[in-house]
This record gives structure tokens, sequence and C-alpha cells, in this order.
């Protein structure tokens, strides 16, 4: 089953700055763009480090006439001095499940998207993961019948009704072995823009009792 991964998402202009890029041209990037945080990449484009909104008031003087956290009042931070190192990036062939995992893991709000080599080719934001949300419930259900009910799990067409209103998954119907109902449910929560689910699914025969012959007969009291 298809996966909508990090590079469907992502947003592949990305404002970066370099190690030497001064503090105040820094602040007004963020400032003109409306960003939380810049990319800091080296000369062959290479994420090595990452600046915020965070970084920068972390070494940020306290006042005009007091000396700066890292240097003096003549020559203030630069990308290099005040970047988060080493920079928490996402390949563009990974699912956007496991970079809303890490962003939720690490407490970040913009991950940098890089190729094999670590050079950066774009930039995913938690905005942006919040439109896996805004998937047609159409599409959504179509998915579970098409690819998870018949194709995955060789359900009979009908045997299992589905409704979706606004991600809200709710299903009825019966499939013919009780292990189908887990691997089902399992299959249904992953689906990208599925927000929660309500089965009432039931199964004809129940296969996950069944006891092994020798098990049972070693298992007899003597």
């Amino acid at each position: 089953m298809k996966h909508i991964k990090v590079a469907d998402l992502m947003t592949d202009e990305v404002v970066s700055v370099a190690p030497g890029t001064a503090f105040k041209d820094m602040v007004k990037l963020l400032a003109q763009y409306d960003i939380s945080g810049v990319p800091v990449l080296d000369d062959e484009d290479r994420v090595v480090g990452v600046v915020s909104q965070t970084d920068l008031l972390a070494h940020a003087g306290p006042g005009p006439d007091t000396s700066w956290h890292n240097g003096t009042a003549a020559e203030p931070p630069t990308a290099g001095d005040v970047m988060s190192a080493p920079a928490v990036t996402v390949r563009a062939e990974e699912t956007v499940a496991d970079a809303a995992r890490l962003m939720t893991r690490r407490g970040i709000e913009r991950l940098p998207v890089v190729d094999v080599e670590g050079r950066l080719v774009g930039i995913v934001t938690r905005r942006d993961l919040l439109r896996l949300f805004l998937r047609p419930d159409s599409e959504i259900r179509r998915r579970i019948t098409d690819e998870i009910l018949v194709e995955a799990l060789g359900v009979p067409a009908g045997d299992v009704e589905v409704h979706v209103v606004d991600g809200v998954v709710a299903m009825d119907g019966h499939v013919e072995r009780r292990s189908c109902l887990t691997a089902l449910l399992g299959l249904v929560e992953q689906l990208d823009g599925v927000v929660t689910v309500a089965s009432h699914v039931t199964a004809r025969t129940d296969d996950t009792a069944t006891t092994h012959p020798d098990h049972a007969r070693h298992a007899m009291p003597w």
C-alpha cells in the first residue's frame, strides 16, 4: 500500500544561510519570509545546522550597550555561532508519518529534507503535514475498499461497508477470519488522511484460538 512521502509535501524553494551569515541578516530573513528557522549550508549545499528563532534569542545581547553572548558588540555572532548542530533532517523518500514522529520526538517545527549525500533538496513543516488531513473523504474510502479490503486482505467487495466523514472512518460488515480484523484495523489506522476509526466488523470464524494438537496433548495433566 502506497504511503505519501516527504517529497510529496515538502517545499523545494528553501530560504537558507551560510555559516558566515550575520546575526542581523538572519533576523531580517525570518521576518521577511515569516518563517521560524533556516537551515545552514556549507559550500556544497550540505546541511550543517539549523538556526531557529529560539537560537537567535538565546544569543542576542540584552541591550544595545551590552556585549553579545558569543563575541563582542563590534562582532555579533554568525549563523555558525548560533546554529543548532548537527541538524535534524529527513530524507525525501521517507514517509510523512515518519517525519511527523521525528518532529514530535525532537520538538521541532520544521525539517530540512536532504538527499543521500546530505544536500538540501527541500523543507517540510508541521503545517505541511497537516495537509494530509485535507484529503477528500471519497479518496480515503476508495483506498480502504480497493487497496486494503480487496487487494491486501482479499475481502470480497460488499462484505464490509465503509463510510468516511471528515477523515473519520466507520466500518460495518463481516470478514471470513478473525485474524483479518486486527490486520484491517491496523492498515486503516495507518492510511494517510485517516483521523480515527470506528470498526463494527465481525468475523465468521475464529482462527486465533487454534491450539496445536501436540501442545494440547503434552499439556494434559496425568
